[in-house]
């Protein structure tokens, strides 16, 4: 969610929404895992999703990190430093696929529903997808919408935009160190 309101506060609507595509796209990727998952490697490998995890956990306390660094205000960051649609895309796969929270989610939520007993796995992890990318088009598009129409306001309070970066960075090393231990425990 921070990372699509920053592509929105950033780059502004347009890039916002190539970040919340690139999110859709990581959620198929997260489909496939879960209906993988449910299918072989809960039975053969567990070790595979611990190393996910724990690499995903790495990614989250490393952005964590820069932004508790950073004293980025939205006025500070101009239009050449917005970047591409390209680069908000591929941006929001990569951190889509390296988070943590949703591997969790998808090894509490997919075995309830993904179940030889309710026919094919690929037709469940199907509607499964389908489901998570059109959730995440209307959670993340939103607030990605509203996160561009607030830039103005963000402009003028600059304390404002830094402490929420800071927040934010504290948060993601907070999921990371929770992550890793929710591993260790395991």
């Amino acid at each position: 969610m921070f990372f699509v309101m920053a592509n929105s506060l950033i780059g502004g609507r347009a890039r916002g929404m190539a970040a919340t595509a690139g999110i859709m796209v990581g959620g198929i990727f997260h489909t496939i895992f879960g209906a993988f998952f449910v299918g072989v490697i809960s039975q053969m490998a567990p070790i595979i999703l611990q190393l996910i995890l724990l690499a995903s956990a790495s990614y989250m306390a490393w952005i964590g990190y820069t932004l508790l660094r950073s004293s980025i205000t939205v006025s500070s960051i101009g239009d050449e430093s917005a970047g591409t649609l390209r680069a908000a895309f591929g941006q929001g796969f990569i951190t889509c696929i390296l988070n943590p929270k949703a591997y969790v989610f998808v090894l509490a939520v997919y075995p309830q529903f993904i179940q030889a007993r309710f026919g094919p796995v690929w037709s469940q992890a199907l509607m499964m997808g389908i489901l998570t990318i059109a959730t995440q088009m209307i959670i993340y598009g939103g607030l990605g919408l509203a996160a561009a129409k607030s830039r103005d306001w963000l402009i003028s309070n600059p304390r404002v935009t830094i402490w929420i970066g800071r927040s934010a960075g504290a948060a993601f090393i907070l999921v990371g160190a929770l992550t890793v231990l929710r591993v260790v425990a395991a």
